[in-house]
């Protein structure tokens, strides 16, 4: 029988590469501005990152998104988080009625604003005891997360929602790039040191309990994730095949980056990274995976709040591409 994961590896495989004539033509534009060459630093590349994976000599962003992915964890029953798991759909409600972080950052910025919820009333099993999902959940969640693209954006920003879910992205880290619970968990909404204890001894329980059962990134994704980190990864995965460059948010955003690039080093080549959280693995993680964030503002919402500040910047970046003088239009001299 054929694994449920055989396509979803094969598009992991097979990913679209970007396109160089796009940023050779965005290059060329840049040097023409009035200003000396790569004097915009990280901005210039925001630019040239929209043109390879758009495909498109001059970029666009008329339709750039923030997709939140919801979801519930087992591995509450286990002490781990400050808030009980109902907050997850209160805060789901607070964003779609426009009280949240992210929702204010969207609505002045002009950012499209979609929320998937995943089953909020079914929470994935205790991580300590048993699976989160069996491999087939696992895989129908991530096809569902391919559907984020269907409104065909031209920038995707992803981030989450899960009461628990630093301690299921702590997991994943610590299965994919070894270490103990203690390495890899953080204080997350705000826990005790008594809580941070209860976090490191779920990451730890579960890495025992499943065992010789973490033999692939996907394996590791069903028994230790989350439907929210699931979900994810199929937009990486769908963003890729559309031509949608993507923006990774925080801790746990970033693990389903990591799934991606454990299966094939440049399955996200296509993504870059917000911001460092202030949950300290996060750090550990990005380095772990050889990439480099844009933003480090000590932030730790999760929301797409970091993704999200990305995306104004790559807006405020393609507009100077796209608005400012040449030395001709302005008649200042270039360089000799």
């Amino acid at each position: 029988m054929a694994s449920p994961f055989a396509d979803i590896l094969e598009l992991l495989q097979l990913a679209p590469d970007g396109d160089e004539t796009a940023v050779a033509a965005v290059r060329e534009h840049d040097l023409q501005l009035t200003k000396p060459p790569g004097s915009l630093g990280r901005m210039e590349d925001l630019v040239t990152f929209l043109a390879r994976w758009q495909g498109k000599e001059t970029p666009t962003l008329d339709n750039p998104m923030v997709a939140i992915f919801a979801a519930n964890h087992g591995v509450t029953d286990q002490g781990v988080s400050a808030f009980p798991r109902e907050v997850t759909a209160q805060m789901v409600a607070n964003f779609t009625n426009g009280g949240a972080a992210i929702s204010q950052i969207c609505a002045l910025h002009e950012i499209n604003l979609r929320v998937f919820e995943l089953a909020l009333e079914l929470p994935t099993g205790d991580i300590t005891r048993e699976a989160a999902m069996d491999d087939r959940m696992c895989a129908a969640t991530i096809a569902y997360g391919m559907e984020a693209v269907e409104g065909k954006p031209d920038l995707l920003a992803i981030g989450e929602m899960g009461i628990g879910n630093t301690t299921v992205a702590a997991a994943l880290y610590a299965a994919l790039f070894g270490g103990t619970g203690a390495d890899w968990v953080g204080r997350g909404t705000g826990v005790d040191d008594a809580g941070l204890t209860r976090k490191a001894e779920a990451v730890d329980a579960a890495l025992a309990h499943h065992g010789d059962t973490l033999t692939d990134p996907l394996a590791i994704l069903a028994r230790l994730g989350g439907r929210e980190i699931a979900a994810m990864l199929g937009a990486i995965i769908a963003a890729r095949q559309q031509k949608i460059p993507v923006i990774v948010d925080g801790f746990v955003a970033t693990s389903a980056a990591a799934i991606a690039q454990a299966v094939s080093p440049g399955a996200i080549d296509h993504c870059i990274f917000g911001h460092v959280s202030a949950e300290h693995a996060h750090q550990r993680a990005l380095d772990a995976m050889g990439v480099r964030p844009l933003l480090n503002l000590d932030m730790r919402l999760g929301e797409g709040t970091g993704a999200a500040l990305a995306a104004v910047l790559a807006k405020t970046a393609l507009h100077l591409h796209n608005n400012m003088a040449t030395f001709a239009s302005a008649g200042v001299s270039n360089k000799g």
